[in-house]
């Protein structure tokens, strides 16, 4: 039998439960097992459980039907648990480094009490830590192992279940199990702290306690739920009362009780304003019937709210409450000067279209940065006008590059009245970045953020680990992200990380990436065509080399020789090269061109053309990786700076280990790699199908369909066309049979 026994319920948390479980499996401690509960969540969670299953032998998963909440979920695991001991780690919080070891050293060292409690830390998005403020009632003075008699004021620590260890035997013996509902560690916290025998501490952060931005706490939401509390202490007493040798302590739990009502009370955004005096009237009934006879009131500000409670007067209690909302008012106000002034900075033209009505029927767009008409917003765009011609498409485009807007697309240049009014006015907005940070998010807006690509290096708050990377403003990102109602993801990868490193009240929409629809509907018809366009000779073999942007390079610098390339690969190998956006043409890729086995279509206005095109993909680090794994054609990884670009951006997996295909780190390998066919033997196959399985989940060909039914027309997500699955896909057909693979080039 294991030593400890960890359940980590989850529902909803596949941004963050990778995180919370490698901090477990990666303890130097590994006497324990791992059961994860998903609480039938409608995410990704119960897939992430199972991968870490088939991966490790420690971790079993338990697959619950339906959503029971945090307590039932808990119980599922309680009911499978076989250690020693039985801990509790919620799905988003994770473990600091030693952590096991530590708790396990303690057990031992204090002959394996009923209860260890140990401490914690809050973490914050911003990479702020802050220390447990009670975390003095846990330095190891006095007995090593106590009951709570002995140390009453641990009773002050905050109500939680996961920051102790519980010798299972204890659990069983006394029938402990969650109640369902909001407030479920009340219960379980009071009685096994008061019933243990022996109880001892360990004076170390055990656990990191996130703080999420954004949802992941539901007692920090407006709802009758946490009426719930009420049934939560009447179990407490109800326990107390069953038990007369723990009596002494039902004036120390009525103090609990009485603190935690008022706090619910105070807080302006927990009860519906409807439910308030209701919940008061409760309130103060609940402690008038367990006043204790000889009670004492506290001294100050808390002994007045007590008289308050009990007298049962809303109204002196609401004008109580009433004094402290006219102090946050008197701040929210200062905020909103600030904020007008601003608003003030962005033209009294901006200001004037804000109030007018929105058009239902104007959607803008923009790509990336407003360079181009191009990617998901352009693919959207393109079946708006399918399904719902009423809505007048209209893109936002930098006045530089107003020249290269396809003929009779609707446009405005940036910056100009039309820009700002259509910024104001339109229902919808569809972008694959985020918009500047003057623009106001208006009620009844929609924002799209469709993204442009799967991450393979550390995006959002996470880059804050590299600030080698980036001199980005955090607090000014999660603003912009703030605006977004949707966040468009083509594989379960990638809402994980879009969920964790932008965390935001958006929704995520994983319908697949709108602008890879055409790689899975184009005919045969139409890879001959997007080949003709470059000019591209029948038997021709074409490969397309589309390098990644590096922060520490100010322009494209192609890390390869291409004419050597071009020149080694032989006359009937063409190379297709497409530098970055973020970089401007390059005067030595266009001198190459001249012998015309090197093409420069860095400017080609359609990647996915280019991808239909090419043969093969050879790439470092770029996101074009995933999108042309949905073709099912070769892909080559040329990373010959790995280790740089890996400690300088940081990335979420290694691509020498799981790479879409064969990899080369020198240009001779490649060379040789591509003159052998190693490029597309039955081992570069094999990592692709591997690497499809786990990037492809939502690219059917049906991805625009289902961004423009769910945002632009309203439909339900249950009456989305079905992702088709992976094995039933039939992408775009290759350009025609390869050349049998030449004898190996030598390298010289």
């Amino acid at each position: 039998m294991p030593r400890l026994s960890l359940i980590v319920p989850a529902y909803k948390v596949q941004g963050y439960l990778a995180e919370c479980l490698d901090s477990v499996l990666g303890q130097d401690f590994s006497d324990f097992e791992l059961i994860g509960v998903n609480d039938c969540s409608p995410d990704g969670s119960g897939a992430i459980f199972d991968e870490y299953a088939r991966r490790d032998s420690r971790v079993r998963v338990i697959h619950l039907t339906e959503n029971v909440g945090l307590g039932p979920a808990r119980n599922a695991g309680l009911e499978q648990a076989r250690g020693d001991y039985v801990l509790f780690l919620d799905s988003d919080d994770t473990l600091s480094e030693g952590a096991l070891s530590a708790i396990a050293a303690r057990l031992e060292a204090t002959g394996d009490p009923d209860v260890l409690v140990y401490d914690y830390a809050r973490t914050y998005w911003d990479g702020r830590v802050q220390l447990n403020n009670r975390a003095e009632l846990l330095k190891q003075e006095g007995p090593d192992v106590f009951r709570l008699a002995d140390r009453p004021r641990l009773l002050e620590l905050l109500q939680i279940v996961w920051n102790k260890a519980y010798r299972r035997e204890f659990v069983e013996r006394w029938g402990f199990t969650f109640p369902p509902g909001y407030y479920e560690d009340a219960p379980w916290t009071f009685s096994t702290l008061i019933s243990a025998e022996r109880i001892a501490v360990l004076d170390r952060v055990v656990v990191h306690y996130r703080q999420r931005r954004e949802g992941g706490n539901i007692l920090r939401t407006t709802s009758r739920k946490h009426f719930d509390i009420f049934e939560q202490y009447d179990r407490v007493f109800a326990f107390v009362d069953e038990h007369p040798e723990f009596a002494q302590w039902h004036e120390p739990l009525f103090r609990k009780m009485a603190n935690h009502y008022l706090t619910l009370l105070e807080r302006p955004d927990r009860l519906p304003a409807s439910a308030r005096a209701e919940f008061y009237e409760r309130a103060s009934a609940d402690y008038r019937k367990r006043l204790p006879g000889d009670f004492q009131r506290p001294a100050g500000p808390w002994g007045h709210k007590y008289a308050l409670l009990h007298r049962g007067s809303y109204m002196a209690m609401s004008s109580a409450l009433r004094a402290n909302a006219v102090r946050r008012k008197v701040r929210t106000r200062a905020a909103a000067a600030i904020s007008r002034s601003r608003r003030g900075a962005l033209g009294v033209f901006y200001h004037s279209q804000l109030r007018l009505p929105l058009d239902d029927n104007l959607a803008l767009f923009a790509a990336y940065w407003n360079r181009s008409v191009s990617c998901n917003p352009a693919a959207i765009a393109a079946e708006v006008g399918r399904l719902a011609p009423h809505i007048r498409r209209v893109w936002a485009v930098r006045a530089d590059a107003v020249d290269k807007v396809p003929a009779g697309v609707d446009h405005v240049t940036v910056g100009s009245r039309e820009y700002w009014a259509a910024l104001a006015r339109a229902k919808y907005l569809v972008n694959n970045v985020n918009w500047a940070d003057a623009v106001v998010k208006r009620e009844g807006q929609i924002h799209v953020q469709t993204h442009h690509g799967t991450p393979l290096k550390s995006m959002g708050l996470d880059q804050q680990k590299y600030p080698a990377s980036t001199d980005m403003d955090f607090d000014k990102l999660l603003r912009r992200c703030d605006r977004w109602d949707y966040s468009i993801s083509s594989n379960r990868f990638s809402t994980a990380v879009w969920e964790r490193v932008y965390p935001c009240a958006y929704t995520s929409l994983e319908t697949g990436y709108p602008r890879n629809d055409i790689l899975l509907r184009a005919t045969a018809e139409d890879v001959r065509r997007a080949r003709a366009d470059l000019g591209l000779a029948e038997g021709t073999t074409a490969f397309l080399y589309l390098p990644t942007h590096r922060e520490y390079q100010h322009s494209f610098v192609p890390h390869l020789d291409l004419a050597k390339v071009a020149e080694r690969l032989g006359p009937d190998v063409t190379l297709l090269v497409r530098g970055h956006y973020f970089y401007k043409s390059s005067p030595r890729l266009a001198d190459m061109q001249s012998a015309g086995r090197i093409v420069d279509v860095s400017g080609h206005p359609e990647v996915e053309q280019l991808y239909l095109a090419a043969d093969g993909l050879i790439t470092d680090y770029s996101s074009a990786m995933f999108d042309y794994a949905n073709l099912d054609r070769p892909i080559v990884i040329f990373a010959d700076d790995w280790e740089t670009y890996s400690v300088v951006r940081g990335t979420y997996f290694d691509i020498l280990k799981e790479a879409p295909g064969a990899v080369a780190t020198t240009q001779d390998e490649l060379i040789a790699l591509l003159g052998s066919g190693a490029w597309r033997d039955d081992k570069a196959a094999a990592a692709r199908a591997a690497f499809r399985k786990r990037f492809c989940d939502f690219d059917d060909g049906h991805a625009a369909e289902r961004v423009v039914r769910r945002v632009f027309l309203g439909e339900s997500p249950e009456d989305l066309p079905p992702v088709i699955p992976l094995e039933e896909r039939t992408p775009a057909p290759p350009p025609g049979p390869i050349p049998a693979a030449p004898d190996p080039i030598t390298v010289h």
